[in-house]
């Protein structure tokens, strides 16, 4: 099954369909798992990792936020979804930043997710921005 397809599919997607957004979407659901289960995993390391927990935590929620509603095209909310996609850059930016200080398996994964995740949310943006210009 793939969140792009059903995206693709909605009724009033037609040839609306913005494959960057679907991309960031389905990053986005991605990185809000990784960056969940980078947390917990932080939990269990031996030194103090609550910066980093907080960090991947708030990505999570972001990034989950991003997948909700940007996933959803009845009636688009285009300005909610950018502002949501701003947001989401910022998180995904934190969030590496914080991971790349760590020297373990979980954090290099959720850095290299968050890389990509706000990588695509950049895209998306643009790809929104130049809709809006046309």
């Amino acid at each position: 099954m793939s969140i792009k397809e059903m995206i693709r599919e909605h009724p009033q997607v037609g040839a609306d369909y913005n494959e960057d957004l679907a991309e960031a979407v389905k990053h986005a659901m991605y990185c809000a798992a990784i960056c969940n289960s980078c947390a917990d995993a932080c939990s269990a390391e031996p030194m103090d990792m609550s910066t980093c927990i907080r960090k991947c935590m708030d990505c999570a929620d972001i990034c989950q936020a991003v997948s909700r509603v940007a996933a959803r095209r009845t009636a688009g909310n285009t300005v909610v979804i950018k502002s949501l996609l701003e947001a989401c850059v910022i998180a995904c930016k934190i969030c590496a930043e914080e991971c790349a200080k760590h020297d373990n398996a979980h954090c290099k994964r959720c850095e290299k997710m968050c890389r990509e995740c706000f990588e695509d949310c950049v895209k998306a943006l643009q790809g929104m921005q130049e809709a809006a210009l046309s």
